[in-house]
């Protein structure tokens, strides 16, 4: 087997088609279609059925197979790396995957400083629920990903303490309070938006031993602020979702302090391409040091 049919079976398996993998691999259908075929018969098993109704797909094997080759083609790119590093050069390719509220905050400043420095350094983003990032971790489909929370399936590295606050509609009770007390929201409405803001509020809710009453689950901010706006409850959201505070609605602090540990995940941090510790590196050159008091 060789690197290219490596590479042509990755492409395939990741645009679900030959014709999208030869654009993109510059190769015609034809070459795809051999490449793939001498794979399979080097290895002795069926990778890919092209079905009329569904297209191309992988079997069973083929699946296995999928994250065997992509940590091939990693090697591969990391040697490569190590190679264009020698001779003085930056080259490589770097898949993040992050949840939206991350995407915006941290990704612009992170890429902007990466592509000053190594222009040739090529950026694939990938944008999804923290549980989507942990799938492309575990798939390989990307390098490096942003989540809250530690996970034992992977190895990460502290980014960011993001600070929660309070949400109340202007004419809530609790208002004319400057801090509001965990044990101020007992059995108070609460709207839960996903995404990582979760986690942080149930063990704060059961250190204190105070009662949670979740009245609603959102899944997007806006939503979750037309809810408060209406008076339908009242919230803790992170101050990195909270782009701006719209009208009749206030923030308050907490006490005690909530906070959620944003973090960057890899397979592992040791096995990482130099490109993937580059942006570890700028990530914690930029951030690291602007945590909240």
């Amino acid at each position: 087997m060789t690197i290219t049919q490596l590479r042509t079976f990755l492409t395939v398996a990741e645009t679900s088609s030959f014709t999208k993998a030869g654009d993109i691999l510059h190769m015609t259908q034809p070459a795809v279609s051999r490449a793939i075929s001498s794979l399979e018969a080097d290895l002795g098993v069926t990778l890919l059925i092209r079905d009329r109704k569904n297209g191309i797909l992988l079997t069973d094997i083929g699946r296995r197979m999928l994250i065997h080759i992509r940590d091939i083609m990693i090697g591969i790119e990391k040697l490569e790396q190590e190679a264009a590093a020698e001779k003085g050069l930056e080259i490589g390719t770097i898949r993040i995957g992050s949840f939206p509220t991350a995407s915006a905050f941290f990704l612009p400043k992170i890429i902007s400083r990466i592509e000053h420095r190594f222009p040739q350094l090529e950026i694939e983003l990938h944008e999804g629920t923290i549980n989507e990032v942990k799938k492309w971790l575990a798939s390989r489909e990307i390098d490096i990903g942003i989540i809250t929370e530690p996970s034992f399936e992977f190895e990460t590295i502290p980014l960011y303490n993001d600070k929660m606050i309070a949400l109340l509609r202007e004419d809530h009770p609790l208002c004319h309070k400057p801090i509001i007390c965990i044990q101020d929201l007992n059995d108070e409405p609460l709207i839960i938006c996903k995404g990582g803001n979760e986690i942080p509020i149930i063990d704060i809710f059961e250190k204190t031993e105070t009662s949670m009453n979740i009245k609603f689950v959102v899944h997007n901010t806006g939503a979750l602020l037309n809810m408060i706006q209406e008076g339908l409850g009242v919230a803790i959201l992170s101050e990195l979702s909270l782009i701006t505070t719209p009208p009749h609605i206030v923030t308050r602090e907490l006490d005690p302090m909530v906070r959620r540990e944003i973090l960057l995940a890899a397979p592992s941090l040791t096995e990482c391409s130099l490109a993937v510790q580059l942006f570890i590196r700028t990530a914690q050159e930029l951030f690291c040091h602007k945590e909240e008091p």
